[in-house]
């Protein structure tokens, strides 16, 4: 076994499987994906820490453990369309891409989206598409999704995104609000009514252009 392939198995062990990660798809998932094409060079030796790593420009790549409740919780099927906003370098487009139909990659970087085409051909992933544009109008010539997944936390789920997803999706993301507290949370649309379910607490950083709104002073 290869050194980062000892470190995968390690983060398996050590990251996931103690904090309730159990879904066996999700788990051959991240032991597929080679998670140090998806950092930048000098942070390939410790690109399976249990941290967020940085990509630049105030973006990140999220803790694998967060990454696997929130795919967890995802119960993504394999006739399932997702939509992965933020995408940054695809490392998590390509462990979706193991467990759905096809994966749309949003992200409005070019050079972060250079970067997941080319750690996605890299790994063969032919079911993944990157595409540029605003992160918060979601990408709407390929909706319905199934499952949209936030790469990084928000304030709150622009309404725009909302009308991109299928009846019985599913959206995922890590809430903070101005008190700097993150929960992942899952929405769900049945009968056209999105229920909300806080999930647990998590520590991501916001995606740029999803900060909460100040509040006013009197």
């Amino acid at each position: 076994m290869t050194e980062f392939g000892a470190a995968r198995a390690h983060m398996i062990e050590s990251q996931l499987r103690p904090n309730k990660v159990i879904d066996a798809r999700v788990l051959d998932a991240f032991g597929g994906i080679r998670r140090e094409l998806f950092v930048p060079d000098h942070l390939r030796v410790v690109a399976y820490i249990d941290e967020d790593l940085p990509l630049g420009g105030g973006r990140y790549l999220m803790e694998p453990m967060v990454v696997a409740r929130l795919l967890q919780a995802a119960q993504i099927e394999r006739t399932d369309k997702v939509l992965i906003i933020g995408a940054g370098t695809g490392y998590e487009a390509a462990l979706a891409a193991a467990l759905a139909r096809s994966v749309i990659a949003l992200e409005e970087d070019p050079e972060l989206a250079r970067r997941a085409r080319a750690a996605l051909v890299e790994h063969f992933i032919a079911s993944v598409s990157v595409v540029e544009g605003p992160l918060p109008q979601g990408y709407r010539p390929r909706a319905p999704y199934d499952v949209v997944l936030f790469c990084g936390a928000v304030a709150d789920v622009p309404s725009e995104i909302d009308t991109q997803l299928a009846e019985g999706g599913r959206v995922l993301a890590v809430v903070k609000s101005a008190n700097g507290i993150g929960r992942a949370t899952l929405w769900a649309r049945t009968g056209g009514v999105m229920a909300r379910r806080v999930l647990f607490d998590a520590a991501t950083p916001l995606l740029p252009g999803f900060s909460p709104k100040p509040a006013f002073a009197f």
